[in-house]
């Protein structure tokens, strides 16, 4: 006897994040816990780039910014070839996007990419940043190539949006009489509201970094150099499934003030202050995270320094709310002239908060230097880093604070998790008496 049944549809709770811990749930997707749904984030972003085309007076939008193309392909080719300008990406009103690939990748794409069409995946080389001069007719051919798939869809009398281009091609555009308009702003407004499966990946890039800390912690001694630091990072990341190491700034002793935004060979030494920025990405999402520890020991000024780096930083976080204008933020951070800067444009980057995602730097940007005069809307569903530093009374230490918040219906959520309340004393030395 045969036995039919209709299977009911999955009913599975949706994540929850304001009532419930943000998870960083593995590196796998599982059949017993619901974890990041790939096919579901994939839907989500191009259903956010579409509404910001379908928002727009374009009839395509046409992609170089390689963020933008993940987000609206969700394909990606790093390191050498991520930013040579010659991936492009053009999205048409049907949400059938065509996208031109490095060589051989195009292939890959339409043997593994199966959301993709495959006629849409093409190889494309439009002259790697000008190694191959405009004059050989790359980019000219592919102008015709994309004039052509815009007539074909109706629209090539309508403007093109462009995210970044090169001049030569954006002129050759223009020579062909398609008329090219910004948009990139459209973009970051897509990207700005993270869904769960975005902010889970947020936090799963964070947990890899909270147990690189633990490692920096065990290794911070005097005679460790900064790269050694670096290199011990880097290769802890990429043994925990990183995809990109992007950068990591080690900075010590007399180093700390003012802050360089880099690393170098320096030896630390016993009662050093020393800060670390940690930016990586886990499946395209990064992290950037500061910490600052002492090496064995510590002062009054070094903690002075620390604590009030603290107090700005918990001012922050307390303020940052959906309905929040990020002036409001700006505007419990010292001043510029407050630190020794000349003024604003100076110590940018010091007092500092930055949307977070596929790219390092994406919406809200929070900063005095442009948060004043041009405040933006804080909504829930942004995820972005608050960055704090203080110099110390010594001249030369400084304290410098990172942490990484989902915005929520209920306030921010903080994803970095390492110890950052106090100052914290890496192998402090053993007093004996």
């Amino acid at each position: 006897m045969t036995m039919s049944f209709e299977l009911a549809p999955p009913t599975a709770p949706a994540l929850d994040f304001d009532n419930r811990m943000i998870p960083a749930p593995g590196h796998m997707s599982v059949d017993y816990e619901q974890r990041v749904d790939f096919g579901r984030l994939r839907d989500y972003r191009l259903g956010r780039a579409m509404r910001s085309l379908e928002a727009s007076d374009c009839g395509a939008f046409l992609l170089f910014d390689f963020y933008n193309i993940r987000y609206t392909t969700q394909t990606w080719i790093g390191g050498a070839l991520g930013d040579k300008m010659s991936r492009y990406a053009l999205l048409t009103r049907d949400g059938k996007p065509h996208l031109w690939d490095f060589g051989s990748a195009a292939k890959h794409h339409r043997m593994f990419s199966p959301w993709l069409e495959q006629d849409h995946c093409h190889a494309g080389m439009l002259g790697l940043r000008g190694a191959v001069a405009p004059e050989a007719g790359l980019m000219r051919d592919a102008v015709k190539v994309i004039k052509g798939l815009l007539t074909d869809a109706g629209v090539a009398d309508q403007p093109v949006g462009v995210d970044i281009v090169e001049p030569a091609f954006l002129f050759e555009m223009q020579a062909q009489g398609l008329k090219v308009v910004d948009i990139q702003q459209s973009m970051l407004d897509a990207r700005s509201i993270k869904s769960v499966d975005e902010i889970m990946l947020l936090s799963q890039a964070a947990a890899m970094v909270d147990g690189v800390y633990q490692d920096i912690s065990e290794a911070l001694r005097p005679g460790i150099r900064e790269n050694e630091i670096v290199a011990l990072a880097s290769k802890r990341l990429y043994e925990m499934g990183s995809d990109q190491v992007e950068a990591i700034n080690a900075v010590s002793g007399e180093r700390c003030n003012p802050h360089p935004h880099n690393f170098s060979d320096r030896l630390i030494r016993p009662g050093d202050q020393a800060f670390f920025d940690i930016i990586h990405s886990f499946n395209g999402y990064r992290t950037c995270y500061y910490r600052t520890f002492s090496v064995g020991s510590s002062t009054p000024s070094q903690h002075d320094a620390y604590t009030k780096a603290r107090e700005w930083m918990d001012a922050a976080i307390n303020k940052v709310a959906d309905g929040v204008g990020t002036d409001e933020v700006a505007l419990l951070w010292p001043k510029a002239t407050d630190l020794g800067f000349a003024n604003e444009m100076e110590a940018f980057g010091l007092q500092f908060g930055h949307g977070l995602g596929l790219g390092l730097h994406e919406r809200p940007i929070i900063s005095r230097l442009n948060s004043l005069e041009h405040p933006v809307e804080i909504k829930a569903g942004m995820v972005f880093a608050l960055e704090t530093y203080c110099p110390a009374s010594d001249g030369v230490s400084a304290a410098r604070i990172e942490e990484e918040v989902v915005i929520t219906n209920n306030g921010a959520q903080v994803l970095t998790k390492f110890p950052a309340q106090e100052l914290f004393v890496a192998n402090p030395y053993q007093k004996f008496y």
